[in-house]
């Protein structure tokens, strides 16, 4: 089966070629990894202390990282499995319901986004565990090379009302990133994992 995508670069007589970068499913796989980490950290109990700025780093990691999958991986699993269209249909749904409690997100608040996070990368682990069972790994190779390049393009602010599926969101999204990355240069807001003193482990 093959995901629609734009054709790889010619590469010759040699078969055995692969494109570099990381895998779309690594890379989701880590970044879930991350994200469960770090809502662990500031919803512990305890001595541990939680993450300086943490919840305006969690916000703008999960507006990166909900946007590119809305670009890349719900697009090339509906494709690739077409009975898949309900699961997909309702995964958008609820990152609109997550970008919305995102939106003005608090210590209050902070036990729904858990719990709408731990729903999410559960739905999503379930998603490109069967994406892989179908996908070559050259295709999961080039998907994540795009996954990677929208991350950095994606708002960092939630934006639930942004159109969801291609096309219009792979127009849309990397505009309204740009104000929003403007907005965070302004203000010295952190937004990548990497900005906390101790980030969570990839």
């Amino acid at each position: 089966m093959t995901v629609p995508l734009p054709p790889l670069p010619p590469t010759g007589e040699d078969e055995d070629f692969r494109p570099g970068g990381r895998s779309i499913a690594d890379i989701l796989d880590a970044e879930h990894r991350q994200l469960r980490e770090l809502l662990r950290r500031l919803t512990a109990e305890g001595p541990e202390p939680a993450p300086g700025r943490g919840l305006e780093v969690l916000t703008a990691a999960l507006s990166r990282h909900l946007s590119a999958e809305e670009q890349y991986l719900l697009p090339a699993v509906r494709a690739a499995l077409p009975d898949a269209a309900g699961r997909i249909d309702r995964a958008i749904a609820d990152d609109r319901a997550l970008l919305t409690a995102l939106r003005e997100l608090t210590d209050d608040g902070l036990a729904d986004v858990a719990a709408r996070v731990h729903r999410h990368v559960e739905e999503a682990g379930a998603l490109v565990a069967a994406l892989r069972e179908v996908t070559s790994v050259e295709e999961l190779i080039r998907l994540g090379n795009r996954l990677e390049i929208a991350e950095e393009a994606a708002p960092t602010r939630p934006h639930p009302g942004t159109p969801a599926t291609p096309p219009w969101n792979r127009v849309v999204e990397p505009a309204v990133g740009v104000v929003d990355k403007v907005r965070d240069a302004v203000t010295g807001r952190p937004t990548y994992l990497a900005d906390l003193s101790e980030p969570p482990p990839a």
